[in-house]
């Protein structure tokens, strides 16, 4: 598969390496430009492109930058984006060490249908509940014991099925986490946040999620 990455911190980098370690065609874009990308492109194999050049001949992208750069990044990067390729979101609402205050998702919006808002367009949200160096260094063979399982939340079954096969790819079990709009299940300080639980445990966790956000990951006053 062809995939643009925009966004190249940590988790970011990380897939960029996964992906093309698996047989993936990866391109990698931040704001900075790819003169500033050289390192992470020799060492992972993903091609340093502008982020106009990463949403291009690709059959899926990956959006993994700060909430509070969404609004920049905006809707115009994926006006001739066609309607059938895939975004996926991997963002969080980190309101006091990083995005300020966002008056929709204090109010309850779940962080990813807002982030698809924004955008305008349908996202599918994965890799937000994992440490980047578990991404990288933690995933295992298709039915080995003790593999973390991920959550996927999105609208679109078909391309919620092909994230779902990426994740297995990558060496994690995909759990389908239901709707977009319930997405909230697996935002920070929920059961499921960075677990490294086991399929089962995932959806144990789902399930015991609650919408009110913990203390920790509101905004302060």
């Amino acid at each position: 598969m062809k995939i643009g990455i925009i966004g190249a911190g940590h988790i970011g980098g990380t897939l960029a390496r996964r992906l093309v370690a698996v047989g993936h065609e990866v391109k990698i874009a931040n704001s900075r430009g790819p003169q500033t990308l050289g390192d992470l492109a020799r060492e992972s194999g993903a091609k340093a492109v502008t982020v106009a050049d990463a949403v291009k001949d690709v059959g899926l992208i990956i959006v993994t930058i700060p909430e509070k750069n969404i609004p920049v990044l905006g809707r115009s990067v994926f006006e001739h984006v066609p309607a059938d390729v895939v975004i996926v979101d991997t963002g969080n609402y980190y309101p006091r060490e990083r995005d300020g205050r966002i008056a929709a998702i204090e109010d309850g919006m779940p962080e990813s249908v807002w982030m698809s808002g924004q955008i305008g367009r349908p996202v599918i949200k994965v890799f937000n509940n994992i440490y980047a160096q578990h991404l990288l260094e933690n995933g295992k063979p298709h039915g080995a014991a003790g593999r973390i399982a991920l959550p996927v939340a999105g609208d679109d079954a078909s391309a919620k099925k092909q994230v779902m096969a990426l994740v297995d790819q990558l060496g994690f079990d995909p759990v389908d986490a239901g709707s977009l709009a319930e997405s909230w299940r697996q935002q920070p300080g929920s059961p499921v946040y960075c677990g490294d639980f086991d399929a089962a445990g995932v959806r144990k966790a789902l399930a015991e999620a609650s919408p009110e956000r913990t203390e920790a990951f509101k905004a302060q006053a």
